[in-house]
């Protein structure tokens, strides 16, 4: 009898789970059509290519920092410098 309720929990859960999972896919769906019917296309592709550029210079800049690291990797690091404070 437990079995029996815990086996129809279950069920009831995966369901459950199923339903969440149309609803958020049909609120996506519904912010990407109110997106495309107020935003020109023009400015999506605009907007596109901007987050390319930035995503291009994270690049260039994470780039920058690994070849510094890499280029320091066997340098000897600065020696402590201790400072008298009054």
């Amino acid at each position: 009898m437990a079995k029996d309720r815990v086996s129809e929990l279950q069920e009831r859960v995966v369901e459950l789970e199923e339903r969440i999972r149309d609803m958020e896919r049909r609120e996506e769906q519904s912010v990407d059509r109110m997106i495309r019917r107020l935003v020109p296309d023009d400015v999506r592709e605009h907007l596109r290519h901007a987050q390319k550029e930035q995503l291009l210079a994270v690049r260039s800049m994470l780039d920058h920092w690994i070849e510094r690291t890499e280029r320091n990797a066997g340098a000897t690091p600065r020696r402590r410098e201790s400072i008298t404070v009054e």
